[in-house]
């Protein structure tokens, strides 16, 4: 598609160009907007109008615009060209026509200049990339005032010609309101987003070491991320499926279609727990086959790297508490539900589970998990627990609960002084203990500051070690090993692996048994109940009018139906939910497909794997992102989605784990058999409404964000809305407006 997409780009710079020159030259020559109209009108049309064929790239997935924004700014654009330029002289003699022109082509001239050269070119000259980039901060706003120009002039010939059509002019002016910010602000962030990584890619390359993507192109010194990516998908699912894992290997469009094979994957595993394991078996084997590990100047294979030939290891600090431990343990669930901000205690967190439950923003079994935890008071005494935290200081990670409840916890986190300042802190201040990696002996450590200068370690460079250190511990203590560290991007998958090998060796490695611990997120395709299922079905039909209008208006777009057809098995019918979302890419969903495949294999072999689905969170790196905020915040208008904040998903988590590794009758441990280990990831869920919300997860983000914009600014109040529709009524009824 690449020759086809740089050809469309081209014309229409060159299309747009000509629209700027005409309109610059008939300005400077001083001629009216009257005579500019009869210039720019048909290359303006054409150019424009051309425009709506990067709804369908978008639609079949040859670029990575979102389906809805794109519909929103191609669509607005030409009703406004057609529908009050070309239709109303009123708007193509008046002045703000070279407002909005004038400011349209000036910002499409660099934009389709740089999409052009970015499908042939690493980096875009930079002058092309700061005009794409920065120009949008005046011309947005020029031009979006020209558009609202056009139509406030157009509304006297409405009055008498076309009454319907000038209240639905009224309507569109006020979605200006919440629709204007929301592309200005989605373009303040893609603005930070791509110059962050321009200066990344600019940085002087860096001499690789520890765990690294493997050479795909001896030749260019390439690694190819998608090319891996795409090579551990196919393994997997030639594991049970030859003519799947060739489909995957053949995928040109990887990027972008990814999500169709994940289903699939989820498909093939829930067929059965022989096809299961064999797909989790093959793709392991094939990221360690595949995977490149350098020290000290040598390359090896991940599986080299762990086979024992590094026996280095680390020293080992240990801190306890300074905290009493109490008589009798309280867990403690903060909660703040948009009105009210709360610890909950005892019978009021089964209060809330039950209302959680009874809504479907958790599963029964989640809510039964989480009561044993808060009720069974032996079990939240930890003092006899060993957790290892890789990722201790991660924010979804459990390190507050298990040290309140006085664990011991084995830290590993990066050798950072900060980040180990704030951990020994917690420590102290708690009535557990803390064990971490030292690079130095404690006891020649001089103080406080030698001691966060000394401690933590790095998951991809030192793997092996960490493993090593890992075995040594505690020899007669069971471990139970959480695997808590997030990065973005290749970085994912590159620390999900690491902690794989570490998580493996341990296993092989030590006598006493060790347990495993992950975080699911629910924006994934995963194996849900049947009951689950028909709540979404049940919540599909009970939709309420205005979504069902949206759907019926933009099609299978947005608020595409979440209920997926049921998978045919030896047993009951299996039901998925696909959370999935394309836009955080192939490697976000290999990281955790590497985790859910290591659990699988686990727990099939005798050990008690806690992976609960936990919910959507607001944790200071998601809301760092505006755009993922506001749409979180429109999230609740959508039975029974809630968005929770990170001091609540931390404590039902911990709560989870708490149930996993202290009940014995919990599915996470491999007594309890299951019918296909693909089902660990039905039990225990937080998924936050997604499971059973009528619409699937990705296809109502957009929406979510304009409803949360048009609430906060014309529908913040019932006095506000009263004054603003009896506004629009005089103004109808009196004509007041022009």
């Amino acid at each position: 598609m690449k020759p086809y997409l740089f050809l469309y780009n081209i014309a229409s710079c060159i299309g747009w160009a000509y629209v700027a020159y005409i309109c610059i030259t008939s300005k400077s020559e001083g001629k009216s907007a009257a005579e500019l109209w009869e210039e720019v009108e048909m290359p303006l049309k054409i150019v424009q109008t051309a425009a709506i064929l990067e709804v369908f790239h978008s639609l079949v997935g040859w670029v990575r615009s979102p389906v809805l924004t794109t519909f929103l700014q191609v669509s607005s654009r030409v009703v406004l060209l057609w529908g009050y330029t070309n239709a109303c002289t009123l708007s193509s003699t008046h002045w703000s026509l070279y407002l909005m022109v004038t400011s349209w082509s000036l910002v499409e001239v660099p934009r389709y200049m740089f999409y052009s050269l970015n499908l042939y070119m690493k980096n875009v000259p930079f002058p092309i990339f700061w005009l794409r980039y920065s120009l949008f901060a005046l011309l947005y706003p020029t031009g979006i005032s020209g558009e609202l120009l056009q139509m406030w002039t157009s509304l006297p010939y409405f009055r008498t010609a076309m009454p319907l059509y000038r209240i639905w002019t009224y309507i569109i002016l006020l979605m200006y309101i919440p629709g204007g910010p929301f592309m200005y602000f989605h373009m303040v962030v893609q603005r930070k987003k791509s110059f962050k990584k321009r200066s990344e890619g600019d940085k002087p390359k860096r001499v690789l070491s520890g765990l690294v993507w493997p050479i795909t192109d001896a030749k260019k010194d390439i690694r190819s991320t998608t090319s891996t990516n795409r090579a551990i998908w196919a393994a997997a699912a030639a594991g049970a499926d030859a003519a799947e894992g060739k489909k995957i290997e053949n995928e040109r469009n990887w990027r972008f279609k990814y999500n169709k094979y994940v289903l699939r994957h989820a498909t093939l595993c829930a067929k059965s727990e022989e096809d299961c394991l064999n797909v989790a078996n093959a793709g392991l084997k094939k990221a360690y086959e595949l995977f490149s590990f350098i020290k000290d100047g040598e390359t090896v294979t991940l599986e080299q790297a762990m086979d024992g030939r590094f026996a280095d290891t680390f020293e080992t600090g240990f801190i306890k508490g300074e905290k009493s431990k109490p008589s009798e343990f309280e867990y403690e669930i903060p909660y703040n539900n948009g009105s009210t901000d709360r610890v909950l205690k005892g019978e009021e967190i089964i209060k809330v589970l039950n209302e959680w439950s009874d809504y479907g923003t958790i599963e029964p079994s989640c809510r039964d998990a989480i009561e044993y935890a808060v009720l069974n008071k032996k079990a939240l005494d930890l003092s006899d627990k060993y957790f290892v935290l890789l990722g201790a200081g991660s924010a979804m990670g459990p390190l507050l609960v298990l040290m309140s409840l006085g664990a011991n916890v084995i830290a590993i986190d990066l050798d950072r002084p900060g980040i180990w300042e704030r951990l020994v802190k917690i420590a102290r201040g708690s009535c557990g203990t803390m064990t971490f990696p030292l690079k130095k002996a404690e006891k020649s450590l001089k103080d406080d500051a030698d001691l966060y200068a000394n401690a933590g370690c790095n998951l991809f460079t030192q793997t092996p070690e960490i493993r090593n250190w890992i075995v040594s511990l505690y020899p007669k203590e069971p471990l139970t090993i959480g695997c808590y560290a997030y990065l973005d991007g290749a970085l994912h998958v590159q620390v999900s692996l690491a902690m794989d090998a570490i998580v493996k060796g341990a296993i092989e490695g030590r006598k006493a048994s060790v347990n495993l611990a992950y975080l699911c997120t629910p924006t994934d395709v995963h194996c849900i109940t049947n009951q689950a299922r028909d709540a979404s079905i049940t919540n599909f039909n009970a939709a309420p009018m205005w979504q069902k209008l949206t759907r019926a208006i933009f099609g299978k777009w947005v608020l595409k139906k979440n209920a997926l057809k049921q998978i045919e098995t030896a047993g009951e019918p299996v039901s998925l939910v696909d959370g999935l979302s394309v836009t955080q890419g192939p490697n976000y969903a290999l990281a955790k497909r590497i985790q859910h495949w290591r659990a699988m294999v686990s727990w099939n072999s005798g050990c008690v794997v806690s992976t609960n689905i936990a919910p959507s969170t607001k944790t200071k790196s998601v809301l760092s992102n505006n755009m993922i905020k506001i749409a979180y915040e429109g999230m609740a208008y959508f039975k029974p989605m809630e968005i929770f904040f990170q001091e609540t998903s931390n404590a039902v988590m911990g709560a989870l784990l708490i149930h996993d590794i202290c009940n014995p009758k919990s599915s996470a441990n491999p007594k309890n058999k299951l019918d296909n280990p693909i089902r660990l990831f039905s039990m225990g869920s937080f998924h936050g409404g997604i499971w059973r919300g009528a619409f699937q997860i990705e296809s109502i983000a957009e929406i979510s964000a304009l409803v949360h914009l048009t609430k906060t600014y014309f529908l913040s109040g019932s006095a506000l809305s009263a004054a603003v529709a009896a506004a629009v009524y005089h103004v109808i009824q009196a004509d007041l407006l022009p």
